[in-house]
């Protein structure tokens, strides 16, 4: 359990959970809960408790899949006086005093709570397979360089319950949530302009972990690479040439002007699996002008196509950087 802790050495590291969860009576929701660290000052030259070491940043989304809406919420703090912070010892990570964000472990159950006036989350996660290592023993090379990597793991399916609210109303939901956790301290290379990243739960038990990088020349990085995690835990790691990504279908930013691909061809060739992934709503773009400075898509999809011969259907979260401008990984890095 202490890696999920907070690892100080490192300058970049965040904690990452997304979930497709549902009333009883089938109405959806989507949510993400992220915490984000970013080394600012590794060694201050003062004890005081006010000195700046790390920022903490944090982004707080639900989609309202039947109302067609999605909300987000962002912020951003230093340590100070219990500001917010990442616990190097027990994992517990926060952000803010009232109202206040939290991951934290009881047990093995992943607890989440969050809210923003009348936005809140309270949920309990339980892991229903160890963690999942992904790259090579859990290190996942982002660029031909050395050091241009992440620690990086997750937690595919966790069993969740919990509640949810919107405008006060709030709903008791169940469903299910992933949780990536990367840390390091250079994520990518200088012409490398942008990921796109899947988590993938499909009804038969399995999960699939795929991104890859874009390039400014247009082309895709080599170091694109994913995860195919069986019903009991095994798994497959996957390299740039054993999947292809195909955009199918775009949907234009009113906001930012950003073109995203909402709707993917997802083809892993020797496990014999087709399928098309598409976003439930096409507008889930983050605008994190006073947290990251990023603008990116992070939302609710669903999956369906074919798998070694048969149906395969479920459900997922996408995530789509560099369209906006700068991707996630050198922003944070150079903050």
């Amino acid at each position: 359990p202490r890696d999920h802790a907070a690892h100080p050495p490192y300058r970049l590291e965040w904690w990452y959970y997304t979930g497709n969860v549902e009333t009883a009576e089938g109405r959806r929701f989507g949510y993400q809960l992220t915490f984000f660290r970013t080394g600012v000052t590794p060694n201050p030259t003062t004890p005081s408790r006010w000195a700046v070491r790390d920022l903490y940043l944090a982004h707080f989304a639900i989609s309202d899949l039947e109302g067609k809406r999605f909300s987000f919420f962002e912020r951003l703090n230093r340590a100070g006086v219990h500001w917010a912070g990442a616990d190097p010892t027990t994992y517990r990570v926060w952000h803010g005093w009232n109202e206040r964000w939290e991951a934290r472990l009881e047990g093995a159950d992943h607890v989440l709570s969050a809210s923003d006036g009348p936005y809140t989350i309270a949920l309990r996660l339980t892991p229903e397979k160890p963690p999942v290592l992904h790259g090579k023993d859990g290190f996942s090379q982002k660029g031909p360089s050395a050091g241009n990597a992440s620690h990086y793991y997750s937690s595919t399916r966790m069993r969740t319950s919990g509640t949810l609210a919107i405008d006060g109303q709030t709903f008791s939901v169940t469903g299910l949530s992933w949780m990536d956790h990367e840390f390091g301290t250079s994520f990518l290379e200088q012409d490398q302009v942008g990921w796109d990243w899947f988590s993938l739960q499909f009804q038969d038990g399995r999960e699939l972990m795929l991104f890859q990088l874009r390039r400014a020349d247009g082309s895709i990085d080599a170091q694109a690479s994913g995860t195919l995690v069986e019903v009991d835990g095994g798994t497959t790691h996957l390299s740039a040439q054993d999947f292809t990504l195909v955009p199918e279908q775009y949907w234009q930013s009113p906001e930012s002007g950003a073109r995203y691909p909402i709707a993917w061809t997802v083809t892993l060739p020797r496990q014999n699996m087709h399928m098309r992934v598409t976003a439930v709503l096409p507008d889930q773009e983050l605008r994190t002008e006073a947290s990251t400075g990023v603008t990116y898509w992070e939302g609710s999809v669903t999956v369906s196509g074919q798998a070694g011969g048969r149906e395969v259907h479920g459900r997922g979260y996408l995530e789509m950087t560099g369209y906006a401008g700068k991707s996630m990984g050198p922003v944070i890095g150079d903050q």
